[in-house]
C-alpha cells in the first residue's frame, strides 16, 4: 500500500487505461477517455491526465485521430507486460504536412515549451534529424503550424450583410480556434505581425466589413488589430492556466481555495471598501472567472462602441453593408 503511494498519479491511470486496453475493454479504434474525463474521474490536474495520455501515445497504446480524439491504436496492441519497441519509419513516409500535424497535436496537449524536433521524430519514428529535411527549423516549424490552423476558420458563402454581425462572427470564430489550439496566443508580439496567408484570409473577412464606410486605411487597419489582439489577450490565459497548474500541481480552484486567508485579510481591513462591498454582496456563490464569459461581454461591449469611436462612419447595428460580402 506504501508503495502504491509513491507511484506518480500519472502512471497510475497510464496502467489503469493500458491494462482496460490489454483486457479488450477498449478495443481498437475505441476513444479514450479525453484529458477532461480524466482529470474528473481521477481527480488530478489537466496536466496530470495530459501527461498520462502522452504517455501512452509514446507507449504506442493509443494515437491522436483528427476530429475524433484521442483512439486505440489499431490493429495490433503490445502483448501484456511487453512495450512496443520504437520503429523507424522510412524517410519517404515523412512529408513536411504529417510533421506539421504532429507538431499541432504536441501543441495542443502538452503547450508549446513541449515542441522539439526530437519529440516529433519520436512521434513519428524516423530518425531524429529527419524533420530538418523538411523544416528549417522550429521557429519556422511553429508558424506553418499557426498558419495550417488558421485555415481551420471557415468563412460562409453568404456572409452576414451587416458590419456587426460579420465583425462578430469573425471574433467568435478567431475564439473558437483559440480555444481548440491555445498555443495560438503565443506565437508571437502584436508590433510583429505575421504574413501567413490563412491569416490574411481572416483580416481580408474583417477588412470587408470595414470597407465602404468612409473610414481612412489606418482606423480600418487599427480597428482589426484591436479585434485580433482582444480574441488574443484573453486567449493568452487559456495556456497560462495550464502552465500554473502544471508548476503548481493546483487547479484553479484549489488555488484560490489557498488565497481564502490572503482575500480575509483584505476584506477586513477596511482598506478597499469598494471591493469588499462588492464581495461580501456575492453571499455563499462567490465568483467565478469564466473566460468564454468575459469574452462574450468584452466583444459586445467592443462592438457596440465601434459606432461612437469611429465618430458615427460606421452606420447603426441594424443597417446593411454597401457591398457585396467575402466568399468563401
Amino acid at each position: 500500500m506504501v508503495a502504491s503511494k509513491l507511484i506518480p498519479p500519472y502512471l497510475r491511470i497510464v496502467a489503469e487505461i493500458r491494462r482496460r486496453i490489454e483486457d479488450g475493454e477498449l478495443a481498437p479504434g475505441d476513444r479514450v477517455p479525453s484529458t477532461r474525463q480524466i482529470a474528473k474521474e481521477w481527480d488530478v490536474a489537466l496536466a496530470t491526465a495530459t501527461k498520462a495520455l502522452n504517455t501512452l501515445r509514446q507507449e504506442g497504446f493509443v494515437q491522436a485521430q483528427p476530429r475524433v480524439g484521442t483512439v486505440v491504436t489499431p490493429p495490433r496492441r503490445p502483448p501484456r507486460g511487453q512495450r512496443p519497441r520504437p520503429t523507424s519509419a522510412p524517410e519517404h513516409e515523412l512529408t513536411r504536412a504529417r510533421i506539421v500535424r504532429t507538431a499541432i497535436d504536441i501543441a495542443d496537449s502538452e503547450g508549446l515549451d513541449a515542441l522539439s524536433m526530437r519529440g516529433i521524430a519520436a512521434r513519428l519514428g524516423a530518425a531524429t534529424m529527419s524533420p530538418y529535411r523538411y523544416v528549417n527549423s522550429k521557429d519556422d516549424l511553429v508558424l506553418l503550424m499557426a498558419d495550417a490552423v488558421l485555415g481551420e476558420l471557415s468563412y460562409p458563402p453568404d456572409p452576414p450583410r451587416r458590419w456587426r454581425a460579420r465583425l462578430e462572427l469573425g471574433a467568435r470564430s478567431l475564439w473558437e480556434l483559440h480555444r481548440a489550439h491555445p498555443w495560438l496566443a503565443q506565437i508571437g508580439p502584436l508590433t510583429r505581425p505575421l504574413m501567413l496567408p490563412n491569416l490574411m484570409t481572416y483580416s481580408e473577412w474583417m477588412l470587408s466589413a470595414l470597407d465602404g464606410h468612409g473610414l481612412d486605411p489606418t482606423t480600418m487597419l487599427n480597428l482589426n488589430v484591436l479585434i485580433y489582439s482582444y480574441v488574443q489577450g484573453i486567449a493568452v490565459h487559456l495556456e497560462r492556466e495550464t502552465q500554473a497548474e502544471d508548476a503548481t500541481g493546483l487547479s484553479e480552484d484549489q488555488w484560490i481555495d489557498a488565497q481564502a486567508p490572503a482575500l480575509e485579510a483584505i476584506v477586513t481591513s477596511g482598506d478597499y471598501p469598494t471591493f469588499t462591498r462588492v464581495i461580501e454582496s456575492l453571499g455563499d456563490n462567490g465568483y467565478d472567472l469564466h473566460l468564454d464569459e468575459l469574452f462574450k461581454i468584452g466583444l459586445t461591449s467592443m462592438l457596440d462602441g465601434l459606432t461612437l469611436l469611429t465618430g458615427g462612419r460606421l452606420p447603426p447595428q441594424g443597417q446593411a453593408l454597401g457591398r457585396a460580402g467575402l466568399a468563401g
